[in-house]
């Protein structure tokens, strides 16, 4: 093999491994929100949780799809608000 097909086959490795991680933290986020549902827990504000699965699937990113960092850096930013939403608001009952 020559160099520019060694250098091919490594940066497809690469991307590979940064998609594998960037599925497993997908679906880490969908596991976390659903759990915390089911807790009747706070999930945090809704639009964080579609905002970063429509970043990760949506075609256009501020880095080409290859480079999925920045994509992972929203879903773990998405499921650090998850962990840190604040208690649920208190429901009053009138009487």
């Amino acid at each position: 093999m020559d160099t520019t097909t060694t250098l091919l086959v490594i940066a497809a490795c690469v991307a590979a491994v940064l998609l594998a991680v960037a599925v497993a933290l997908l679906v880490r986020l969908v596991r976390a929100r659903r759990t915390l549902r089911r807790a009747g827990l706070p999930t945090g504000p809704r639009w964080v949780f579609w905002g970063a699965v429509a970043y990760l699937l949506l075609p256009t990113d501020p880095l080409p799809d290859p480079v999925y960092l920045d994509d992972i850096g929203v879903l773990l930013l998405a499921l650090r608000s998850l962990r840190t939403a604040g208690p649920l608001p208190r429901r009053t009952t009138g009487a």
